[in-house]
């Protein structure tokens, strides 16, 4: 009976701690994380590269020393450059701008109104989605073509329009289906009217949806190639186009300065607006 009440050795607490030490340092380099630390280095170690060797001296591949003659060739001597940037900035806050009224429109219409063709219209409003993008480019070109409009700067606005409402109505659509329908019932009873409802009830709920959206298409706008060069023209050439066209040639290190620019601005808009999203859902 004496060993049935025997008190535990001091030891015993360390070793259960040591027990736990090595399952947990056995646990930190399971087969799973060694994938995924190998998927990120897979993933970017193209960016290093590419970062590394903006600041190279020479345009190609051997390395010559540290310089900074392609930042200085970006910003000052590049005007082709930054006209299809500007191109490319214009025409993503536009499609992007109309794609999100659309988007949320037809998106609180659908979630609150029964009618016909609702069925319809969410169907068809996600086939930009799921076709191809060449698929979306060449009918494009034959509808302008058909109704004898000229390439330009108006297609693409159109066609990057077209293909991003369908990312905006989706996450307006899923930050409405956790919508509290009796807020709105609430508001009516108050007498307000549906407009009122709209503006001071629903868009404010769904206002992180309809920000992401818009960031969403605003990304989907700039990185677009495919749909851009069936429906661009004369003076429209956007920075992807400029791009392909400038790789022809080979990678100049100018595109690997630009790159770099373009990550910094993301990650610096990425870190604002994460900031300004939680603002507001926390509202």
């Amino acid at each position: 009976m004496s060993e049935l009440f025997k008190m535990p050795s001091r030891g015993a607490p360390r070793s259960e701690a040591a027990r736990h030490a090595r399952r947990a340092y056995r646990q930190r380099f399971s087969f799973s994380q060694m994938i995924f630390i190998f998927v990120i280095i897979f993933l970017f170690m193209p960016l290093f590269v590419l970062i590394l060797y903006s600041f190279n001296g020479s345009k190609g591949m051997n390395w010559t020393g540290f310089s900074l003659v392609w930042y200085e060739e970006l910003f000052f001597h590049s005007d082709d450059l930054w006209r299809a940037f500007k191109n490319s900035i214009i025409i993503a806050l536009s499609s992007a701008g109309t794609a999100t009224i659309l988007g949320t429109l037809g998106a609180v219409g659908v979630h609150w109104y029964r009618f016909k063709i609702r069925g319809y219209v969410q169907a068809i409003s996600f086939l930009p989605m799921i076709l191809p993008e060449i698929i979306i480019g060449v009918s494009l070109t034959i509808f302008f073509a058909g109704i004898k409009m000229n390439l330009g700067m108006i297609t693409i606005y159109i066609a990057h329009t077209t293909f991003n409402l369908p990312f905006v109505f989706l996450m307006v659509r899923a930050r409405l289906d956790e919508f509290d329908s009796s807020i709105i019932e609430a508001a009516h009873d108050l007498g307000a009217t549906e407009l009122q409802s709209l503006l001071k009830v629903i868009i404010p709920v769904a206002m992180p949806g309809i920000v992401s959206g818009f960031l969403v298409a605003v990304t989907m706008s700039l990185e677009d190639f495919v749909i851009t060069f069936f429906v661009s023209g004369p003076g429209s050439t956007t920075l992807p186009l400029y791009v392909n066209s400038a790789i022809r040639y080979g990678i100049s290190p100018v595109i690997n300065a630009l790159s770099v620019v373009m990550i910094l601005g993301t990650v610096l808009m990425t870190y604002l607006l994460r900031n300004f999203l939680k603002y507001i859902a926390s509202k």
